[in-house]
């Protein structure tokens, strides 16, 4: 393999090329190659070296992923299966997942591009949508599968089964099937529970349930859980960390399980997932864009 890396960029954000240019000369004085998606040539052509993604294994000695967490969500989706390790720098606003910032990374660099680091591997799951029999979408999250009501409409009506077992029938706004990575994310907004990333479970948690005992069900990773549409809304979907989508229909069923690919996430030695929780949870509100106009303005 030669001394070469991969960098997923998030295309959206300006200051990606800025740190991304610095990235790579920083890589190229110190005799790496920096490899781009094929997809990074449409939105930014500057002669950056372009290899297909479907190359990268064997060629590449890991990934690393300029944004968010919602970056690193898509770009472990599509590497996960080949199985090529990811360091995440945070350009967004939380980076619960990233591991490095930018105003560290020129610093710890070195001891990942020397083998210096520690490997995080994560659950993801899987999901396929049956209808009438047919399965008719298949995805991977590594946060959640969320079947939900969309943004108009009734409550949805959606039953769920656990490796073909009756559990209940949740009349509300939808089900979100997360992973302990995803249980800091949407299914921590819904009022489930934090579960350290090393478990193998999976967390049941009813969204706005029209009921007064519905609570999160921890489920392991060996089960699966089947949630069947019973009365959709007029938009119910299935969403896979809230970046893919997929329309349902009244008596499809959502099957979901353990993945058989997972992530591995890179990590400096010494990381502590709890030490992450303690600074992130606090300083996440305080890294939320304001708008200070919208603050001070008089009705």
């Amino acid at each position: 393999m030669e001394n070469a890396v991969g960098i997923i960029p998030n295309l959206g954000k300006d200051e990606t090329w800025e740190f991304a240019e610095e990235l790579i000369a920083w890589l190229k004085s110190r005799g790496f190659k920096a490899y781009w998606p094929a997809c990074a040539r449409m939105a930014f052509d500057s002669g950056f070296d372009i290899m297909p993604l479907d190359r990268w294994p064997g060629n590449v000695r890991f990934a690393i992923v300029l944004g968010g967490d919602g970056t690193l969500l898509g770009a472990a989706r599509g590497l996960a299966p080949m199985e090529i390790p990811i360091l995440g720098v945070n350009l967004g606003h939380f980076g619960f997942l990233t591991e490095l910032e930018t105003s560290n990374a020129f610093e710890y660099l070195p001891e990942f591009l020397s083998g210096e680091f520690k490997k995080d591997e994560r659950l993801m799951l899987s999901a396929a949508v049956i209808r009438n029999g047919e399965v008719v979408y298949r995805g991977r999250a590594l946060n959640e599968a969320c079947i939900a009501r969309g943004h108009f409409g009734r409550l949805t009506v959606l039953s769920l089964r656990v490796s073909g077992k009756d559990v209940d029938t949740y009349e509300g706004d939808g089900i979100i099937i997360s992973t302990p990575t995803g249980s800091t994310a949407y299914s921590l907004s819904a009022g489930g529970p934090i579960v350290a990333p090393e478990i193998d479970a999976f967390l049941v948690t009813p969204i706005c349930p029209h009921t007064l005992y519905s609570r999160s069900i921890v489920v392991p990773g060996s089960e699966s859980c089947e949630i069947e549409v019973v009365l959709p809304s007029q938009s119910t979907m299935l969403s896979l960390d809230g970046q893919e989508f997929y329309s349902l229909e009244k008596n499809d069923m959502i099957m979901i399980k353990k993945s058989e690919f997972k992530v591995t996430l890179l990590r400096r030695n010494g990381w502590s997932f709890y030490d992450v929780l303690r600074k992130k949870m606090k300083e996440g509100a305080a890294r939320l864009p304001r708008g200070d106009a919208g603050l001070s303005a008089k009705p």
